[in-house]
């Protein structure tokens, strides 16, 4: 084979590459629920805390969103209309402004949001909860899309709902973040949020009716994968904000 047919062959391969790597992120695109994200177009009207609102419950959090000592699991909780999701969009507006590093234009403090209901059903299970992270932790950091695809074109059968939530975490949520630990060492924390767990309902659920009690073990199983996920040796700091009633199987499970 001649010098020539040969770069011809290596730039054919690698065209090929970069193609499945686009297919891959496009099935990442087409699985992550764009109406979880706590701006979406979904959400609209976004409820957000007024100017001079909650001021010291923001500060508080604030404080504990900058504490790099530790990872944490940062629970909000509080009856139906009390403005936990209100709470929730500004937390992660207020993050989304701010840079992790000053020389950046595109890695905000923001690692992912996903914002729970019962009146969707994407939104009512924890079946996207991981595609969804990975896919917007990927675009706040690009440097981890390959390592995404990777996983994906590996086992694409993590873009499955129903594929163990074990799995969907490893593979998409914390390889990525062990990427992305030495380059973060030295920054703030990254946050993530997570509003209205309580309306996290079965995949399997039919039912139109709102009034379906929530699955306990699932939550409970959700709830310590996100326990494990905090407690993990090689991750850049991370805190969660996590809000939902006060029911008494989130309470056990925290």
């Amino acid at each position: 084979m001649s010098v020539l047919s040969s770069y011809f062959l290596f730039h054919s391969l690698t065209s090929l590459t970069v193609r499945s790597d686009l297919g891959t992120w496009e099935k990442l695109s087409q699985v992550a629920v764009k109406g979880a994200e706590y701006d979406s177009r979904e959400r609209q009207p976004h409820p957000k805390c007024l100017k001079g609102t909650r001021v010291d419950l923001l500060d508080y959090i604030y404080e504990l969103l900058n504490k790099r000592e530790k990872n944490r699991l940062i629970w909000l909780h509080g009856t139906a209309g009390v403005g936990k999701s209100a709470v929730a969009f500004t937390v992660a507006e207020k993050m989304r402004g701010l840079k992790m590093t000053e020389d950046t234009k595109v890695e905000k403090r923001l690692g992912g949001t996903f914002f729970f209901s019962r009146k969707h059903t994407k939104r009512r299970t924890t079946g996207y909860f991981f595609a969804t992270l990975a896919y917007q932790l990927a675009t706040n950091f690009p440097s981890v899309r390959e390592d995404v695809n990777r996983a994906i074109i590996e086992n694409p059968a993590l873009l499955d709902p129903d594929k163990s939530l074990r799995d969907q975490m490893e593979a998409l949520f914390l390889r990525p973040l062990r990427k992305l630990s030495r380059r973060l060492r030295e920054c703030p924390p990254l946050v993530f949020a997570i509003d209205a767990l309580d309306e996290c309902t079965p995949e399997s659920l039919e039912s139109e009716s709102f009034d379906e009690p929530t699955s306990e073990s699932e939550l409970a199983d959700f709830i310590s994968l996100l326990g494990e996920a905090i407690h993990e040796p090689d991750l850049p700091i991370i805190h969660i904000l996590l809000t939902s009633r006060p029911e008494e199987h989130i309470r056990k499970a925290m």
